[in-house]
């Protein structure tokens, strides 16, 4: 995938991207952390606007990898729902 077409798929998903009152939980639980529904977004925001944030699509889901955040989304490919965040380590 080139820069310029990562940078569009993020901007879509940036764009598109919602969350449901259970996956505000499941990220806190997931990451170890006790973050606020802003604060989740604003996470969110800020791993989709890195410049070294990565994107794949495997089956229905996009990952959504930052190494230096050490976070990983999957939001769903469909309708762009946070499905949840990963913990990856380099």
């Amino acid at each position: 995938m080139t820069k310029l077409v990562r940078r569009e798929l993020l901007a879509r998903i940036k764009e598109y991207v919602c969350y449901t009152e259970l996956v505000y939980q499941r990220v806190n639980k997931k990451l170890a952390v006790d973050l606020s529904k802003p604060e989740i977004e604003a996470l969110v925001t800020a791993v989709l606007d890195d410049s070294a944030t990565d994107v794949e699509k495997v089956g229905k889901n996009y990952y959504v990898t930052n190494s230096s955040r050490q976070v990983q989304l999957v939001i769903n490919s469909f309708n762009y729902r946070l499905i949840t965040a990963n913990h990856v380590t380099e």
